[in-house]
């Protein structure tokens, strides 16, 4: 039984979902028919559901999957606030582990990275999919959503360059902690490019002495995200999640 009274139940592929508001944002959870021991967890930052290869498989192996909604935040520190908000529930409410695997997809990396870097002793592993991590790459300064974007962050175009608030440029306290990050990608991505986000991380978590292991999707564009098979994303976080 939830501790919590105010969580409605319901199914997802077989499994209980547990639907829920923490600082009010609307969150859910989904607990596997046998925790694994400990209760290791992923959190998908944005865009649940979608290609759930390695979460359904995660729960199969007894692990439980969260999920937040901070949409259209852009990994900014109010975003941090109210994942910081989600993380201390989730443990409290249900015991799950001290560290997750945080689980970026597309804009989703922004948060994913973002926490990493910011409280790199709750995380786990990371699993980077087709992930935005430089903020001039996506949004970018051409889009429409640039000045929301830099309004989130609290700087001005102007300041950007030298404000480090930049997601990619936080690498130092991710590789500092050793945090190990599995990464997915098109070479042909055309929403979030690879060479200017995850190729990019790969050149720098590596020359930083951090474990990465990527795989690249030749031809492949943005979606559709995942691989097909997950084996070697889920062996690698059943090998190497902290």
């Amino acid at each position: 039984m939830d501790p919590n009274p105010a969580v409605t139940p319901s199914d997802w592929f077989g499994c209980l979902r547990l639907d829920f508001v923490v600082a009010g944002r609307p969150a859910l959870l989904i607990v596997p028919a046998t925790p694994a021991p400990g209760k290791p967890w992923i959190w998908r930052t944005e865009w649940f559901g979608h290609f759930p290869q390695a979460d359904l498989a995660l729960v199969a192996r007894g692990w439980h999957v969260g999920y937040m909604n901070v949409k259209d935040m852009y990994g900014d520190p109010a975003a941090m606030k109210l994942m910081d908000a989600y993380y201390h529930h989730v443990r409290a409410n249900y015991g799950l582990a001290p560290r997750v695997v945080v689980e970026g997809f597309s804009r989703g990396g922004l948060y994913a990275w973002n926490f990493a870097a910011t409280w790199p002793e709750r995380v786990a592993a990371l699993y980077l999919d087709a992930p935005a991590l430089d903020l001039l790459s996506w949004p970018g300064r051409k889009s429409r959503l640039w000045p929301e974007c830099l309004a989130g962050y609290g700087v001005t175009d102007a300041q950007f360059a030298t404000a480090k608030v930049n997601p990619i440029d936080r690498i130092e306290p991710v590789a500092r902690a050793g945090i190990p990050i599995f990464g997915v990608s098109g070479d042909a991505d055309e929403s979030v490019p690879y060479p200017a986000n995850l190729g990019l991380l790969v050149t720098r978590y590596r020359a930083a002495g951090g474990l990465i292991e990527v795989v690249v999707k030749p031809g492949g564009n943005h979606h559709p995200h995942s691989l097909a098979d997950p084996t070697p994303i889920v062996d690698f976080l059943l090998a190497h999640a902290r």
